[in-house]
């Protein structure tokens, strides 16, 4: 991928897991950081699971990297 990218890990839907996008195009829906990862990877982006939640790049969506299921 060329030039700065924008991640967006969308709030936790009802039912669980959260959407992906990589500059506005869904890539999936995570169920925990592993998921983002192998997500990344296969949009161009070599990032670990321990990156995925450290990087100011990405734009964690209604709560953090912690939080996966649907809203208690």
């Amino acid at each position: 991928m060329a030039g700065p990218i924008r991640v967006v890990v969308q709030a936790p839907s009802p039912t669980g897991g959260r959407r992906v996008r990589v500059d506005g195009e869904i890539l999936g829906l995570a169920h925990n950081v592993g998921d983002v990862a192998e997500f990344l990877r296969r949009a161009g982006l070599e990032i670990g699971p321990a990156e995925v939640t450290e990087l100011p790049w990405i734009d964690w969506r209604g709560v953090g990297p912690e939080r996966w299921g649907p809203e208690a």
